[in-house]
């Protein structure tokens, strides 16, 4: 499916396709470029929705290239200095690309979803039902859904492959994978990006109540920011003025998605249900309302 504003997968001929991932397609440059572009695909559940979202890989870059800049001096990112336009000449190629994809730098990925949580809510607040903590984190008693922590806490996971699932694991794991080096910097550096975002996003009317970060290292061994960065895939973004303690938020996020997908009689394995109109309308409407607070 593929129109101005819908594109469901990208059909580039000039470049070797890496690989096509739940949301994004890489396509190989050189060797030390890769072109990601943005798709409307949206997956919930870890499923990949037979229906786009349209207009959604346009605002994904967007609002990741503009935390990407604005958190610069926190971390550097996997951006190049190459536009599309530089490698692409094609007509019908370059209009895939419009808005909605970027050139990048070549880096190791670390095997490592850095998730910080401000607040309890998702597979956060199940864990903590069970056990009083998360990933380990022993919480204070008495907490309800959706409550702010005392302090942002770092949840990381494993990074599963499309089709499987993340799986939560404790510091202790990834000092294990990465070191204990790195593992402390990128705890240190995901904490420090959440609480800069999220200080940011009140002040916007949006609640950040958790978010992802993904991490490489280039040949020098420097910590850098890949993929996406604080949008409503990788984050769980809540408007401030409807958050009550207790009861799950309304969201900006493809959590509307999940709600929906939960009423259905659906064993959450692929193919994915298809979405109503109203559905996909709605969460183009709350991903283009959070792009709009954060960054005009």
């Amino acid at each position: 499916m593929s129109t101005p504003d819908v594109l469901f997968e990208s059909t580039l001929k000039s470049l070797p396709l890496i690989y096509r991932g739940k949301v994004r397609d890489v396509y190989d440059v050189d060797d030390r470029h890769m072109l990601i572009i943005t798709t409307d695909r949206l997956s919930a559940f870890d499923v990949i929705l037979p229906n786009p979202i349209p207009d959604k890989g346009r605002m994904l870059t967007t609002l990741s290239n503009f935390w990407f800049k604005r958190m610069h001096a926190v971390v550097p990112n996997h951006l190049s200095d190459k536009r599309p336009e530089d490698i692409l000449s094609d007509a019908d190629e370059l209009a895939q690309t419009a808005g909605r994809a970027i050139v990048v730098r070549k880096l190791k990925a670390l095997p490592i979803e850095a998730i910080v949580r401000g607040y309890l809510s998702g597979s956060g607040w199940k864990d903590y039902q069970k056990s009083g903590a998360v990933c380990g984190i022993t919480l204070p008693a008495g907490l309800k859904m959706a409550d702010k922590l005392p302090e942002a806490i770092y949840t990381p996971s494993t990074k599963a492959a499309a089709g499987s699932h993340d799986q939560n694991i404790d510091f202790e794991h990834t000092r294990k994978q990465v070191g204990d080096a790195l593992a402390a910097q990128v705890r240190a550096v995901a904490l420090r990006l959440y609480e800069q975002a999220a200080a940011h996003a009140l002040q916007r009317g949006i609640i950040i109540a958790d978010t992802k970060f993904e991490f490489g290292v280039d040949e020098h061994g420097t910590l850098t920011l890949i993929d996406e960065i604080l949008t409503p895939d990788s984050s769980r973004f809540w408007p401030a003025d409807q958050y009550r303690p207790g009861s799950s938020p309304p969201s900006f996020d493809k959590q509307f998605v999940r709600d929906y997908l939960e009423t259905l009689d659906w064993n959450k394995k692929a193919p994915g249900p298809e979405l109503p109109a109203d559905i996909l309308r709605k969460t183009a409407e709350k991903y283009r309302e959070a792009l709009r607070r954060l960054t005009e």
